[in-house]
């Protein structure tokens, strides 16, 4: 049995709005990300919201991007169809071109028809509107920044550079084999531990009395130490080969008798098994580098869900109350 681990840390809450572009700087990384016309946005505008070329650094050549179809003078482009198709089923972006676009292309002037007669009726100077708007640019915008920053990093180049540096022939994390016997009370645990000590066999106790019925005769197998809970694995790998804990080690499934049966070094992974990791943290790492910079010489103030002015003592904690007297 694998005890799980705490789950894994997330994103700091201030990258919320960002998690979009992280896709999206993975798919700049790919073959096809250099064949077309520029990335799309991962964030559909709202419907009140103009008709516009993709979210990109910089806009393609003119050959590269004509103009396919045109409404009351705003163009639309080759790229925007292909915007357009990341929002299909696989399915139908697997049809051929020639039956795929012209469907697309009447999709986009429909869109543009709604939108020039939402305009007309005046939703676009409807202050919700106009909040739903800007929030579109806003996204649209950190989504460039994050594209165009943050995207050449997760190249296959860079992060088979960075494989090379920072795990290629190099040894793996620590790992322990080890085996357990699960008990309900600690007393049981203790007389356990009697019995071992006096000579009983391991897996023979495990068999027979361990609630942890799926790991047989106690053996979890080489594990890290984030396999498992904190108090579990910090026993396990305190323990040298055969030694079992002198006292039971407690946590949230029981109480747990623990033998260490190996140690050992993991390997490398291979790229490909290392791949979404690296990819995951360089674009995390990138996106909080520009946090950092971003915040250089910014005017923040907060203030009180009620909008009010905060003061010293909003976050102050009440004293413990005194223990009770016996």
């Amino acid at each position: 049995m694998k005890l799980p681990s705490p789950p894994p840390r997330l994103l700091p809450p201030l990258l919320a709005p960002l998690a979009a572009a992280l896709a999206l700087a993975a798919w700049l990384a790919t073959p096809q990300a250099n064949a077309q016309a520029p990335a799309p946005a991962p964030v559909p505008a709202p419907v009140a919201a103009p008709v516009a070329a993709p979210v990109a650094a910089a806009p393609p050549a003119a050959a590269a991007d004509p103009v396919v179809a045109r409404v009351n003078g705003a163009d639309i482009r080759l790229s925007d169809l292909a915007e357009a198709a990341q929002g299909l089923p696989a399915e139908m972006r697997a049809m051929p071109p020639a039956m795929l676009h012209p469907m697309l292309i009447d999709q986009l002037i429909d869109r543009a028809a709604i939108v020039e007669l939402a305009r007309k009726r005046g939703l676009d100077r409807e202050p919700a509107v106009a909040r739903q708007i800007a929030r579109a640019q806003d996204q649209a915008l950190q989504t460039a920044l994050i594209s165009r920053d943050v995207g050449p990093l997760v190249s296959e180049t860079e992060l088979r550079a960075r494989y090379d540096r920072e795990l290629a022939g190099k040894a793996g994390e620590e790992e322990v084999n080890a085996r357990h016997i699960l008990l309900a009370t600690e007393a049981d645990a203790r007389a356990v531990i009697a019995e071992l000590k006096k000579g009983a066999d391991f897996a023979t106790i495990a068999r027979a009395r361990s609630s942890d019925k799926a790991s047989g005769d106690g053996d979890l197998g080489f594990f890290k130490k984030t396999d498992m809970v904190p108090e579990f694995a910090a026993a396990a790998f305190a323990l040298k080969p055969g030694q079992i804990t002198e006292t039971p080690v407690k946590t949230q499934f029981g109480w747990h008798v623990i033998r260490t049966e190996a140690r050992r070094s993991a390997p490398a992974p291979a790229f490909e098994e290392a791949y979404e990791a690296l990819r995951t943290k360089t674009i995390q790492e990138g996106v909080e580098k520009l946090l950092q910079q971003a915040r250089i010489g910014l005017a923040v103030e907060k203030f009180n869900m009620d909008g009010t002015a905060r003061r010293a003592t909003d976050d102050a904690q009440p004293p413990p109350a005194p223990p009770a007297r016996r």
